[in-house]
């Protein structure tokens, strides 16, 4: 199956893993999608995800969903810059998402990290998705 936009992809399946409360959701692996990982991870949206590699399979991540009171965490996750319009964004321009409830994860020079991390490091980018 050809995916044109991967991080889209997994998204889409974490949006409707949510949606249908599930634990678990799968996903081709690759760099991109790990470093998103570590950024909803790391900010507290997602318990965490392992690599999970079966003989003559492409490598896949395997998220693992968190959930407060019966309800998901990640409310709304949302694709910023897609390959037909890519977003671009100075730090001075980065707006905080829903009062600073939610984040927006940015590729910068410096590695993917969510807008707060690019405010530190005084770096803008190309933002990839905003969540919360």
């Amino acid at each position: 199956m050809m995916i044109n936009d991967p991080l889209s992809d997994m998204i889409a399946r974490i949006k409707n893993a949510a949606t249908r409360k599930r634990s678990k959701v799968l996903t081709p692996a690759s760099r991109l999608r790990q470093r998103v990982l570590d950024v909803l991870q790391d900010e507290g949206y997602i318990r965490g995800y392992s690599l999970v590699q079966n003989p003559g399979e492409f490598p896949q991540f395997e998220i693992e969903l968190k959930y407060f009171d019966g309800q998901p965490v990640i409310a709304e996750i949302a694709r910023v810059s897609k390959p037909g319009r890519r977003v671009y964004s100075a730090i001075n321009d980065l707006k905080p998402i829903k009062n600073g409830l939610g984040i927006s994860i940015l590729s910068t020079s410096k590695g993917v990290m969510s807008d707060a991390a690019a405010r530190d490091a005084n770096v803008g980018g190309e933002v990839l998705c905003r969540v919360y």
